[in-house]
């Protein structure tokens, strides 16, 4: 989870805690530290914000996507326009959730960029 505001990284947690198969490996609030750790520990799904500090999320996704190139990277951020959202999509990105509806969003943006391939109806039967 990459995100420089103390009080919703608290609430990221939170949520992500209702879900006892999802793990919190990493805290980070800025995008150098965000790169490194990606590079590290190469996680299943990265949360990313846009607005942080040194390297804004935007290009921390396009360089983790090279450095962990099968992590995936969920954008949750305050950016709600339709030019910043397509930016980061554009990125690789897996998905993006802007905060104001993150109590409602957040799980569910996990769930469906975790989903594996075939249980979204792709591989087919």
């Amino acid at each position: 989870m990459v995100e420089d505001s103390e009080e919703f990284r608290k609430f990221i947690c939170s949520t992500l805690g209702e879900r006892p198969e999802l793990q919190i490996v990493g805290e980070d609030t800025d995008g150098l530290q965000a790169l490194q750790r990606a590079d590290e520990l190469q996680p299943d799904l990265i949360l990313l914000d846009i607005r942080l500090p040194s390297l804004n999320g935007i290009e921390v996704a396009r360089q983790i996507l090279k450095l962990s190139p099968k992590s995936k990277i969920l954008f949750v951020s305050q950016e709600s326009s339709t030019d910043v959202v397509r930016e980061a999509l554009g990125t690789g990105a897996h998905g993006y959730v802007v905060k104001t509806d993150a109590g409602g969003e957040l799980l569910i943006g996990v769930s469906s960029v975790l989903r594996p391939v075939c249980q979204q109806k792709v591989c087919g039967s």
